[in-house]
């Protein structure tokens, strides 16, 4: 690939257009005021994540293949140009279903931008350094993620919701004007060779499957809930049909069968599942049990994602070195022994051990998130490097999805169980709190045994 004179400077442009995904951790904050703005129930406001996140799932991989044929560039740019207009329609939005219409235009701009931010990251470097620059992709991810409930917070005391949406927008028509550094390698293919129906197949098997998961307002929910999953079914193996006699497909299905590489697949759906419980869970731990106020919280809660920015600096500089399994593996070992140290949390537990337990999961995050995607990244030609990049995000967002839904059910079964019990609001609360964290500690734990059990895991060579 053609690289940049100043790859410094390409990547920095690459972090900048890419660092407004992870500050929607900022839209979190601002659920209340959306509320009150739009009179809406509390259930409803479920509804600005749900498009956002099934628009951008969706998309990601055939973006990635697009990104393949036509160019990452051109294809991060038209990401960049669109989510500004997304960014703007939500921030303008009169009403509760043009701010969903916005949330939609943002999730295709996020899934055109993310689908080929790796693969412009890496090809700005030589393959030697491939993992460094996956490490400040990694990096930047965790530092939008920490920043985002903080700016959102600041943003909306002093100027009200809309200002999570319209910050962000100076962020990419920046990344915009100066995507110009970005090296433009020629394209590979045609819109010709883009499998559409293939696409089309994804959208449909991955729209179904996630809004089965998250579940339909009622009277919808009632009525086509049990249609959603043999849709689901039905479109996936349609699409893996599709997929095996299609000259040019969406991704090689050959490649899962290489050694190992469906197992760290899976095991990476595991991994952000199971991190998602600190996210779900500790704001209200820090709050209710340790009597933080926010900002205190806030700053605690980040902790963690010092710790994956630390995480992916270290792996970036071990990934060259030797068993980028080994190096994955590690990282999920840690990540599963922090979130088995907050299980043991309780009121009394001093500030210093809280934040030590979400070092240890940030660290353990970082480090697999970087090993991970080197050995991706490193399974599929240089070709496919958008949908190497695609299939990491991806993985990732399914882990979310499947921990938001799975861990806050685990969570309010155990807290009901501890209440009909007799507990009080507070201990319930804790119970179910510590429940949670130790079942997402268990299963990737056993996740990890079983990758390790394969030796083709942690014999991995990116």
């Amino acid at each position: 690939m053609a690289r940049s004179a100043r790859p410094l400077l390409g990547l920095l442009v690459v972090g900048l257009g890419t660092l407004p995904a992870p500050l929607d951790t900022s839209v979190n904050i601002a659920f209340p005021a959306i509320t009150r703005a739009f009179g809406l129930p509390l259930a409803d406001i479920r509804w600005v994540v749900i498009a956002y996140v099934l628009t951008y799932a969706c998309l990601m991989l055939a973006f990635g293949r697009l990104g393949d044929l036509v160019g990452h560039r051109r294809i991060f740019r038209l990401g960049l140009l669109v989510g500004a207009l997304g960014f703007a329609a939500c921030a303008a939005a009169p009403t509760y279903a043009l701010l969903l219409a916005g949330r939609v235009m943002q999730g295709v701009g996020v899934s055109l931008i993310l689908s080929c931010g790796p693969a412009l990251a890496t090809s700005l470097f030589p393959e030697h350094e491939r993992a460094r620059a996956l490490a400040f992709y990694a990096a930047v991810t965790a530092v939008g993620a920490a920043l985002g409930p903080l700016a959102g917070g600041i943003a909306v005391e002093a100027w009200g919701w809309p200002a999570i949406f319209w910050l962000r927008v100076p962020l990419v028509l920046l990344a915009l004007a100066l995507s110009w550094r970005l090296p433009a390698p020629p394209a590979t293919g045609s819109m010709r060779g883009f499998d559409a129906p293939g696409a089309l197949l994804l959208v449909v098997c991955m729209s179904a499957a996630l809004l089965a998961t998250a579940g339909l307002p009622e009277p919808l929910d009632r009525l086509l809930a049990p249609a959603l999953g043999p849709v689901a079914l039905a479109g996936l193996a349609l699409f893996v049909l599709r997929q095996m006699r299609h000259p040019q497909p969406l991704i090689r299905l050959s490649i899962f069968r290489q050694p190992g590489f469906a197992l760290i697949n899976g095991l990476s759906v595991a991994v952000n599942l199971a991190a998602f419980a600190v996210l779900l869970l500790v704001p209200y731990f820090l709050v209710r049990m340790a009597g933080l106020d926010a900002a205190a919280g806030g700053a605690l809660l980040a902790v963690g994602a010092v710790g994956t920015v630390i995480g992916s600096w270290v792996a970036g500089r071990l990934a060259g070195r030797g068993r980028v399994g080994l190096l994955a593996a590690a990282g999920a070992a840690l990540a599963a022994a922090g979130l088995g140290a907050v299980s043991a949390w309780t009121p009394h537990t001093p500030l210093a051990l809280l934040g030590l337990s979400l070092l240890a999961q940030g660290l353990g995050v970082g480090l697999f998130q970087v090993a991970y995607a080197d050995l991706v990244v490193a399974a599929l030609p240089a070709a496919e490097r958008g949908v190497a990049g695609s299939l990491t995000i991806l993985t990732r967002t399914l882990g979310v999805v499947l921990g938001a839904s799975g861990l806050s059910a685990a969570h309010a079964l155990a807290e009901a169980a501890a209440a009909a019990a007799g507990a009080p609001p507070a201990e319930a609360f804790l119970t179910g709190f510590q429940c949670t964290f130790r079942i997402a500690a268990l299963g990737l734990g056993l996740s990890l045994a079983l990758g390790l059990a394969n030796r083709a895991v942690w014999r991995m060579r990116a």
